[in-house]
């Protein structure tokens, strides 16, 4: 029987009451009396000198307050990178300075160059069209090989090159590596695309920043997944604010995927001008700014070789790849192709050696950083692609050969210096094979191919690393933050209780599944547990919302501070029954003494720590309050087996999602409903980059993909129903709840799934095709068919 609470129970979320009646409250739902508003103009040029910003005509216009450009922040800090690679020579990254508007030069299209702050948004974007801008035009840096040649024109004069970081990994294994080319029997070499993206949630960005004279007090509200971290980065780095007199408020948040995990311009210049304005200050994205200035996610090339024995067993892995910056650092962008990257590469395979090698490159376009997944997506891409083109080298079965190769015995160290805890990747294959019917395909194609189509099938492994920790390890790894997690479990009088947590939830239901942790542990209804996150005023200092750490990190935060109530209420219970705390068992949200018929309820407990009248106050303080901070020991390592099967017009190119199933291990599962929910959302992602989704600049730097008309976001009739399971689980190791993460898988696993299976169409027709850049556009695949 499934349950109807607590962990593992679908329990409906509690916050889509008022997310679906409108009642939700965003960021652009704050208004504050007497807020100015701000607009942003920005440059309409990738690269060139800033000669002139003449605004003497826009400051005289109707409701101007004030208007802003780059010479207003030249005592300011440039926005902050959060973590810094050292390259494979010993020598740390490029990192050149990001300012808060441009100053000398604009590096990228969207680039924002003055800040009008008027009395309404129309007023703003008047006189901001009113402001003259002298730009003399310099090349663009567009293409990342280019950039990197000699002579190349630089998006940074002070720097000595484009180039960020040559990164290699694990750089004691190059030359065995290349020794294990040499001697192999089979090299299989791909070069791929890991195609830019933009992120677009529901939610466009907004900031309102607020200043309180009399106190010296600064609010900024935003949409952010980590408000703490804007907090320090902003407050720190950026505007020498001290913490305790800077409030960031995340309210609610209409989706990241990353995106909103990093600390913007605008955030830093709509706190700054509330002062220097002595008004609020608003800013609302438009979803043409949010093209050209939210965070851009992939945009990878690579080269993969991968070498096998006679016997077809990986011997060495191999890459060069060609990573994307953009024209700034965005604040963890040089670890998403390294650290977030490099050590995914082994996949759910036991290859002996593996090097990594990566050049991250400056561009004139706009910042690139975590997108869902962050890197573990271009990772599980290269590998599962190289290893489905070996599998029709060597002439056979792709699932064969990655099953022959699998990670079967754990804890498994890879080569590329992390060690998987447990997982079952034979488990997720066998279950994949039954529920996606594979031994039936070869019909269903015969029946496709009588109606005019080539069917196709693509199968795919992934393995990620989620709750990424500990943070000794990712501060050895050039990380500027720790990576742990915090929670504040505060017990009403009554039994009731509020969860302040410093995780942020942003559509991943954790209003609903922190509860059902909580209840578990005491035996409560979860209503009675309320969940308070993305206010630093009320919420101690935390790490916000990526990387599928919130359960992983975030819960086990909160478990530990349970378990410090559970102690302390224990000893209550026992002062009052009569019985040493050791006696004292919770169940079901009653006391008792063990062997006794003696108990006390939950609410009798907790009334007693705030009414002390029998109480063992020489032993303890009144009241129940507890907070925990946890800094996991590892990462958790979620895994799955996918399989896509695909319809391909060969009239025409255009490719058809059949079907689609998904199975993946992560560990225990709160919340069913919630995980399904998750995965069917990644998938929906990976999909659309596989087929559909591009960021497109020209020769020029222009973006050509600035709009809903030329970026092709997926829609329900491009998608399939989705058959979803994670019924394999192998608990975690290492964190109390035994949880994994769930929030990234379906976008890791689906592109190559899908590549695959069109790649499979066409080889099926006798098409010589072994590879297709995503995404596969019916004008791309039938190019590829001729």
């Amino acid at each position: 029987m499934p349950k109807d609470s607590g962990i593992g129970a679908s329990t409906k979320r509690r916050e889509d009451v008022r997310f679906l009646t409108g009642a939700g409250n965003y960021t652009d739902d704050i208004n504050i009396r007497g807020q100015a508003h701000v607009f942003f103009l920005r440059s309409d040029v990738a690269h060139g000198t800033l000669d002139n910003v003449d605004t003497s005509a826009a400051e005289g216009m109707p409701g101007v307050v004030k208007i802003f450009t780059g010479a207003d922040f030249e005592a300011v800090g440039g926005m902050p990178c959060g973590w810094q690679v050292t390259d494979r020579h010993g020598d740390p990254m490029q990192e050149p300075k990001h300012p808060v508007l441009a100053h000398g030069k604009v590096r990228h299209v969207g680039e924002p160059i003055a800040a009008v702050v008027a009395d309404t948004l129309e007023q703003a974007r008047d006189a901001a069209e009113s402001i003259v801008v002298d730009i003399s035009d310099l090349p663009a840096v567009i293409d990342m090989k280019a950039a990197v040649s000699d002579g190349a024109t630089k998006v940074h004069d002070d720097l000595t090159s484009n180039l960020c970081y040559d990164w290699g990994f694990v750089e004691e294994n190059k030359a065995a590596t290349d020794e294990a080319f040499e001697a192999a029997a089979h090299v299989t070499t791909l070069e791929l695309v890991n195609n830019r993206l933009v992120a677009n949630p529901m939610e466009p960005r907004v900031a309102v920043g607020d200043y309180a004279r009399g106190t010296g007090d600064h609010t900024l509200y935003t949409t952010s997944q980590n408000p703490h971290v804007i907090r320090l980065l902003m407050g720190a780095f950026v505007l020498g604010i001290p913490e305790h007199k800077l409030r960031v408020v995340a309210p609610d948040v209409g989706g990241g995927f990353g995106t909103k995990i990093f600390h913007y311009q605008e955030e830093a210049f709509c706190t700054f001008a509330a002062k220097a304005c002595n008004r609020p200050v608003k800013w609302t994205s438009s979803r043409t700014e949010a093209f050209m200035s939210d965070a851009h996610g992939r945009d990878h090339v690579t080269k993969i070789e991968l070498a096998l024995d006679a016997e077809n067993n990986f011997t060495a892995l191999r890459t060069e790849t060609y990573a994307n910056m953009g024209a700034y650092l965005s604040t963890f962008a040089p670890s998403v192709p390294t650290w977030l990257h490099g050590t995914l590469m082994a996949g759910n395979y036991k290859t002996p050696l593996i090097y990594v090698n990566v050049k991250a490159v400056f561009t004139n376009t706009v910042p690139v950083d975590a997108y869902r997944g962050a890197g573990r997506p271009e990772a599980t891409f290269q590998l599962e692609r190289v290893i489905d083109k070996a599998a029709r080298e060597l002439k056979v079965d792709p699932i064969a050969l990655r099953r022959q190769n699998f990670v079967t015995e754990f804890p498994y160290a890879t080569p590329v210096a992390v060690e998987y805890d447990t997982g079952d990747y034979v488990a997720t294959m066998d279950k994949l094979e039954e529920l996606a019917d594979l031994s039936g395909f070869a019909a269903r194609r015969k029946a496709s191919e009588a109606g005019g189509k080539l069917r196709g099938l693509g199968v795919n492994c992934y393995i990620e690393a989620c709750g990424i920790a500990p943070s000794n390890l990712v501060g050895q790894l050039g990380a500027r933050a720790g990576l742990y997690e915090s929670a504040t479990v505060r017990v009403n009088a009554t039994g009731g209780l509020v969860v302040m947590t410093g995780s942020h939830s942003h559509g991943q239901g954790h209003e609903t599944a922190f509860p059902q942790v909580i209840a578990e542990m005491i035996g409560i209804d979860e209503s009675m547990i309320e969940v308070v996150h993305g206010d630093t005023a009320n919420t101690p200092m935390g790490m916000g919302t990526y990387g599928s750490r919130s359960l992983a990190v975030g819960g086990s935060a909160m478990v530990r501070a349970t378990e410090k109530i559970i102690a302390k209420a224990k000893k209550i219970a026992g002062h009052i029954l009569e019985a040493s705390d050791e006696d004292i068992e919770l169940k079901d949200g009653t006391f008792s003494v063990a062997g006794t018929d003696k108990s006390l309820a939950w609410g009798d407990v907790t009334l007693a720590a705030y009414v002390p009248h029998n109480y063992p106050l020489e032993d303890l303080e009144p009241g129940l309050e507890e907070t925990a901070f946890y800094d996991p020991s590892n990462f958790t390592y979620p895994a799955g087996a996918y399989a896509c099967e695909v319809e391909v017009d060969p009239e025409t190119g255009k490719v058809t999602i059949e079907a689609f199933t998904a199975v993946d291990d992560f560990g225990n599962v709160v919340n069913p409903m919630i995980v399904t929910g998750q995965v069917h959302g990644g998938l929906a992602q990976g999909i659309g980059q596989a087929l559909l989704e591009n960021c497109a600049y020209d020769e020029n730097g222009q973006l050509l993909s600035a709009s809903y008309m030329d970026y092709a976001m997926p829609r329900a009739d491009d998608l399939p129903f989705y058959q979803v399971d994670h019924s394999c689980q192998t608990p975690c190791t290492h964190n109390p709840l035994g949880v994994k993460g769930c929030g990234e898988a379906g976008a890791i696993g689906s592109p190559p799934s899908v590549v695959n299976a069109v790649v499979d169409a066409l080889q099926s027709a006798g098409r010589d095709v072994t590879h297709i850049d995503m995404p596969l556009t019916p004008a791309r695949v039938w190019a590829a068919m001729q």
